[in-house]
C-alpha cells in the first residue's frame, strides 16, 4: 500500500486551506495518509488533520520553524524522508510549499511537478495534470523516482472532512545543528475588508478596460454591494493600481467563487487559469472578440465604465446594500 504525505502549513493556529484541500485529493489515491506538520503551533493542528484523512502525524514545534524561513523545515523533512520512505509527498504550491519542495529536490534529488490540478493513481504509478508554458498547455505526467514531490494548486480540490478519527501522532525533533539560513524577522498583515479573495463566494475582478487607477473604485463599489472580494489582472497589478493580494491568475491567486465577474478583463491565459473553476462567470469587455467571452456564462459587450455604474444603481435600486 502506497504512503503517501502531505506537508501540512499553519496559518497561526490553524490548519492552512490548500492543506485541507489537499488532504481531501489525496484520499482519492488510496493508499496510507499521512501529514507533516512543523511550526511552533503544531500541536493544535492534530484534530483537524485527522478528521481530513491523515492516519499519522509528523510533527515538529521547534521555534525555529516560525523564526527561520524554509530551510529548517526541509532538513527536517529530508530526515524524516530517509527513515520513512514515502511513496508520494504532496505541497500547497505556495511561497512556503515552493520554497521547501525546492530545497528538498536540491538536497536529495527527487523529482518535482508543479502547477498541478489533478492527481490519479493506477498500476503505473502515480500521475499528475499540470499547467505549462504559461499556462497555454496542459499535460499529464507519470511520476516516478524515490518520494517524488508534487505542488498542487489552490482550489483543485474542494476541501471536505472524512470524519476520521484522532490520528497517532510521532513527535520530530530538528535534527541537531541544522543550518538555519534566512531569518524572518518581521510579519506583517495587511488590513483587508471583506471576504478573503481565495475564500469569497463573489469575486469582482478589474482590468485595464477601466483604464486608469482613479476607477478601479467602481469594481470596488460592485464588489461591497455583492458582499464579495475585489481582485485584479496582473497587468494593473504590473501597472500599480491594485495591490499584488489582489492578483487573480498564475502567478497570484486562485478563486473558486459561484460567480465572478470579469470587468475590462481580456481573457489572456495567465488570468484565466485563476478563475476558469469559477461556477459562473460574467464578462465585461467592448471587445466582443475577447477570449475572456469563449468562458463565460454571461458576457455583456460594452465599456465596463458605464456598465459598472448601472450596475451598481440596480443593485441599489432592487435593495441590495
Amino acid at each position: 500500500m502506497a504512503k503517501i504525505w502531505v506537508f501540512a502549513e499553519m496559518v497561526g493556529d490553524q490548519v492552512s486551506q490548500i492543506s485541507l484541500e489537499i488532504l481531501t485529493g489525496a484520499r482519492e489515491l488510496g493508499g496510507e495518509l499521512e501529514a507533516v506538520v512543523l511550526d511552533p503551533q503544531a500541536r493544535s493542528a492534530t484534530a483537524v488533520l485527522g478528521e481530513y484523512g491523515a492516519t499519522t502525524i509528523y510533527l515538529g514545534s521547534d521555534s525555529q520553524y516560525r523564526d527561520h524561513v524554509a530551510q529548517p523545515h526541509a532538513t527536517a523533512v529530508a530526515a524524516l524522508i530517509s527513515a520513512y520512505h514515502p511513496d508520494l509527498l504532496l505541497f500547497g504550491a505556495t511561497y512556503e510549499g515552493r520554497d521547501i519542495c525546492g530545497r528538498l529536490s536540491a538536497q536529495l534529488g527527487l523529482t518535482v511537478v508543479a502547477n498541478v490540478t489533478a492527481l490519479n493513481h493506477s498500476d503505473d504509478g502515480f500521475t499528475a495534470a499540470s499547467s505549462i508554458f504559461g499556462a497555454t498547455q496542459n499535460v499529464t505526467t507519470l511520476v516516478q523516482g524515490p518520494t517524488p514531490c508534487i505542488l498542487v494548486r489552490p482550489k483543485s480540490f474542494t476541501a471536505q472532512s472524512s470524519g476520521g478519527g484522532a490520528p497517532r501522532v510521532v513527535e520530530v525533533a530538528l535534527p541537531p545543528g541544522s543550518p538555519l539560513g534566512a531569518r524572518r524577522i518581521e510579519s506583517v498583515v495587511a488590513p483587508v475588508s471583506g471576504p478573503k479573495l481565495e475564500d469569497a463566494r463573489v469575486v469582482v475582478s478589474g482590468g485595464r478596460g477601466l483604464q486608469e487607477p482613479a476607477n478601479f473604485h467602481l469594481v470596488e463599489e460592485v464588489a461591497e454591494l455583492l458582499h464579495g472580494a475585489v481582485g485584479a489582472s496582473r497587468a494593473v497589478v504590473d501597472a500599480g493600481w491594485v495591490a499584488y493580494s489582489r492578483q487573480v491568475g498564475q502567478t497570484g491567486k486562485t478563486v473558486k467563487p459561484d460567480v465572478y465577474l470579469a470587468c475590462g478583463i481580456s481573457g489572456a491565459m495567465q488570468h484565466t487559469v485563476g478563475m476558469k473553476g469559477a461556477a459562473h462567470i460574467v464578462a465585461i469587455n467592448k471587445d466582443r472578440d475577447a477570449p475572456i467571452f469563449k468562458l463565460s456564462d454571461l458576457g455583456i459587450v460594452g465599456d465596463a465604465l458605464k456598465v459598472l455604474p448601472a450596475l451598481s444603481a440596480e443593485l441599489r435600486a432592487r435593495g441590495v446594500t
